[in-house]
């Protein structure tokens, strides 16, 4: 579901070439991680299909996490045409999230 994303160039070509896409920034520590990305992937999948999904471990690449200022697992960043939209950090509300994303992507794609 998640592609995961190793390389400097591999996430400036995702975020490049895809109309839209979800970076989850996380670690193999965090716990909070562990629960909430299956139900991002979940609500993603069913509500917004055409979201790329993309998982970047902070620990395995933390060049990554340092060009993007990321500080805290979880962090979610939603691009929407290669500009990033929507930040999410720590504690992540579901419902709110999906209100945010649901008037860009229908923009984009309905």
């Amino acid at each position: 579901m998640f592609k995961t994303i190793h390389t400097i160039s591999e996430y400036t070509s995702e975020i490049q070439s895809a109309k839209a896409a979800l970076v989850y920034f996380s670690h193999e520590q965090c716990n909070v991680c562990k629960v909430l990305k299956p139900k991002v992937a979940e609500l993603f999948v069913s509500e917004f299909p055409l979201v790329e999904l993309c998982y970047v471990d902070m620990e395995k690449s933390p060049e990554i996490a340092g060009q993007n200022s990321i500080f805290a697992a979880p962090t979610l960043i939603i691009y929407f045409e290669g500009h990033e939209s929507i930040r999410k950090s720590r504690n992540v509300n579901l419902s709110e999230l999906a209100t945010e994303v649901e008037r860009p992507y229908n923009l984009l794609f309905g």
